[in-house]
């Protein structure tokens, strides 16, 4: 195969370049190229020509279908995906490079699972040869060694496949390691920092939640109460993130989750989740998004994202739409993204989420969402800003806001009750048997909802530069 030149990357010291020779040095940057290392995932990445020299471009990823019947379509979905996002980012690819990986099953071997994914792989090269983009190396990765689909050399490709080499010891690994760039481990296990607990604490928390959710619905929908809950909302949330900035430091994800677990006992997060559910309350504390205060509170909504157990699943999509936000807006693109793909898993109808999502993969830049928190909190803490923010709260309350994104549903008595957490609050969940219609809840002081905001300003850039970026398709 000719040169690849590996993406390059902003560092300490500028740009940097690695040029990968072989389907050995393909194989190991795959984990580089993506951020984290993939599992049970098909990766297409784009090639851009400059110089006779192949440059790495965008890239789509798609979980492997267990059906071989739905092979074809996703393949055509990806190939057609990257290939369009690309064109709209005004530079087409002319090759591509395809990587299927997926761990062996029981009593299976790598071996075999390179043999069963064949025909993916030939699909995969055949949609991309539709659409003129050939695919000019397709490897498998499996149980800690490769197998190239396209180079039939036993020299350099043999049919036992190569060994991996050791993470972290290739000429890439050194010259990303050299640019601040971090391999991240699996998807699962970020994924795993924001799932609810499944433990026998699960049952203590939906309790305080099932309590929480008596004393605290109603106060957010009675509007002349609203307030004083979102103030004592975000009090809280204030104190549990200093609590968190007084512990002990600790070493690895998993340790340090089990810390802050320890330090929210169940009353205090279920006061906080329910809370959240309030979109004013939400938007507020999308402003701790800098700095020292972002660390903190991205650890929160991790922690009560993690709480979000039982019937309160979808109450995860105001925490998860939070950590998504912070971590875009601190510069981690990839907890971005699976934060917010796991907030619209909570709740498809999030609308906060969604345009987050958008945004993130549409590869805009936050400070615009920022400066429009920076300038709302700047008011806000203005002494003389006008009336009081609960007289303003309570007549939003009334007039309602007619561009504002669909409610949530509040919880009800029991344990069985599915809620609703979209970008406002239900009351018709309010109490055993309640009835009626379905108030929105509005932004304090009369603004515009934050996500009507991000919606503005997505679409302005998107105008204005086009198309989708790397990540998930």
């Amino acid at each position: 195969m000719g040169h690849l030149d590996c993406t390059t990357y902003d560092g300490h010291g500028g740009e940097h370049q690695v040029t990968l020779r072989t389907p050995a040095e393909l194989a190991d940057a795959l984990p580089y190229l993506l951020g984290y290392r993939p599992e049970d995932s098909i990766v297409l990445v784009a090639l851009h020509d400059r110089g006779g020299r192949g440059r790495f471009g965008g890239r789509a990823r798609l979980g492997i279908p267990g059906s071989a019947d739905d092979w074809p379509a996703v393949a055509r979905q990806l190939a057609h995906g990257l290939v369009t996002g690309s064109e709209r980012r005004g530079a087409r690819p002319e090759q591509m490079v395809a990587y299927l990986c997926q761990e062996p099953g029981k009593g299976e071997s790598g071996r075999q699972v390179m043999e069963r994914l064949r025909g993916l792989a030939q699909k995969l090269r055949v949609e991309c040869g539709l659409l003129d983009v050939p695919v000019i190396e397709a490897l498998c990765i499996s149980d800690g060694r490769f197998w190239s689909y396209c180079c039939g050399s036993e020299e350099c490709c043999p049919s036992e496949g190569e060994a991996m080499g050791l993470p972290g010891t290739s000429v890439l690994a050194a010259a990303a390691t050299y640019a601040g760039l971090q391999v991240r481990g699996t998807l699962r296990e970020l994924r795993g920092r924001l799932l609810p607990w499944e433990n026998a604490s699960a049952l203590a928390q939906e309790i305080a939640l099932d309590t929480g959710s008596m004393a605290i619905v109603p106060r957010i929908i009675d509007g002349a109460s609203r307030t004083g809950v979102a103030e004592e909302t975000l009090q809280l949330a204030r104190q549990i993130m200093q609590r968190f900035a007084l512990a002990p430091a600790v070493s690895g994800t998993l340790t340090e989750d089990l810390r802050d677990d320890q330090l929210l006992d169940h009353d205090e997060a279920a006061t906080l989740i329910l809370g959240l559910q309030d979109r004013t309350t939400r938007d507020r504390a999308a402003e701790w998004m800098e700095g020292d205060e972002a660390v903190l509170a991205l650890r929160l909504w991790r922690a009560l994202a993690r709480r979000c157990v039982g019937p309160y699943g979808e109450h995860a999509a105001a925490p998860l739409t939070l950590a998504g936000w912070v971590a875009w807006s601190t510069g981690d693109d990839l907890e971005a993204r699976e934060a917010l793909a796991m907030a619209l898993g909570a709740d498809p109808g999030y609308l906060f989420a969604r345009l987050l999502h958008q945004a993130c993969n549409e590869g805009l830049d936050p400070e615009s969402i920022r400066r429009c928190l920076r300038a709302e909190r700047g008011d806000r803490e203005q002494p003389d800003s006008g009336s009081p923010e609960g007289a303003e709260g309570a007549e939003g309350a009334e007039a309602g806001h007619a561009d504002g994104p669909e409610p949530c549903a509040a919880p009800a008595t029991g344990r069985r009750r599915r809620t609703r957490s979209g970008d406002g609050v239900d009351a018709g969940a309010q109490g055993r048997g309640a009835s009626g219609p379905r108030p929105r809840t509005t932004a304090t002081g009369g603004t515009r909802p934050l996500a009507a905001r991000v919606n503005r300003t997505r679409k302005r850039s998107v105008r204005s530069r086009g198309g989708d970026t790397d990540g998930d398709a």
